[in-house]
């Protein structure tokens, strides 16, 4: 447990507490690993769940009264994980664009209280029925705020490429600023767990997604356990 956490809060080498914990590097890689996967045995159903017809409604409720956004789910947006002892033979799967290095990317949706809903490469399920009404028309379901990378889908808002007029002007000011609760919700999961600001020294991709996947789970216990998370 101490070589594990160590290893994801400070980031630090698996050979690191050797000396003051008696273990070997192996033995502290294969620590972390089955760290990480008890945590998301026993907690993933719970931390890594998609909101349920509940939650939609306070989370319209939330992101109205915060932002002024009505039917707003969260916000969407994605990080990249440099993986430093990528195989050869993957090496042009996972370099691409701006990033020379290899790269694995974390696609998150983050509510305004920094809670991470859906995570990994996707968004799990899809969201349940939730009508709202907006100038007089209604809606099925809630959308998500994005950026200019994301495609023209109607459950996914960004804002004007060069407004021209008030209205556009104020609307993608206020879409940039609401947006900002992913991009905090990745500095602080980053903040509190090192490992991930660090390049990845696994070879594993699985072993990659599992240390993910824990991050974000223990990233929402904090929350909950901090009385900050709206999810109850």
């Amino acid at each position: 447990m101490t070589s594990a956490l160590r290893q994801l809060a400070y980031g630090t080498a698996a050979d690191m507490f050797d000396e003051y914990l008696k273990m070997s590097e192996q033995t502290s890689i294969l620590c972390l690993d089955n760290f990480c996967k008890c945590i998301i045995t026993l907690y993933k159903e719970r931390y890594m769940r998609s909101p349920n017809a509940y939650d939609v409604q306070r989370l319209y409720s939330k992101h109205e009264e915060k932002h002024g956004f009505k039917g707003m789910l969260g916000s969407i947006d994605c990080m990249h994980w440099e993986w430093k002892n990528c195989l050869v033979a993957l090496k042009g799967q996972y370099t691409r664009g701006v990033h020379k290095k290899p790269t694995i990317m974390l696609e998150a949706v983050a509510s305004y209280d920094l809670w991470i809903w859906h995570a990994f490469f996707r968004m799990a399920g899809t969201s349940p029925l939730a009508p709202f009404e907006v100038n007089g028309n209604q809606y099925t379901k809630g959308y998500y705020l994005a950026d200019g990378i994301y495609p023209d889908w109607a459950t996914l808002v960004k804002g004007f490429a060069c407004p021209t007029d008030d209205p556009r002007i104020k609307f993608t000011r206020f879409q940039a600023s609401a947006r900002k609760d992913v991009e905090r919700a990745f500095g602080v999961l980053q903040g509190r767990f090192h490992i991930l600001r660090l390049a990845a020294r696994t070879m594993s991709v699985n072993k990659m997604r599992r240390l993910m996947d824990c991050c974000i789970i223990l990233h929402n216990m904090i929350l909950e356990d901090q009385g900050f998370a709206l999810s109850d």
